[in-house]
């Protein structure tokens, strides 16, 4: 499932860079774009905190 986060980071990255280079970075669909990043870095590290937990208890 990091596979799928990863990616999903990676795109939103990419949408977000291309966003604040044409809208400019006060723009709300950059500042969106920057929060859904947000939310998936954070689900990322949760998940990646989980797995590091689990092996230890494995």
């Amino acid at each position: 499932m990091e596979e799928g986060i990863l990616k999903q980071l990676e795109r939103t990255r990419e949408l977000m860079i291309r966003s604040g280079i044409e809208n400019g970075l006060r723009n709300a669909k950059t500042i969106r774009l920057s929060k859904q990043l947000d939310r998936l870095m954070n689900k990322y590290a949760k998940q990646k905190e989980q797995n590091q937990s689990d092996q230890l208890m494995n």
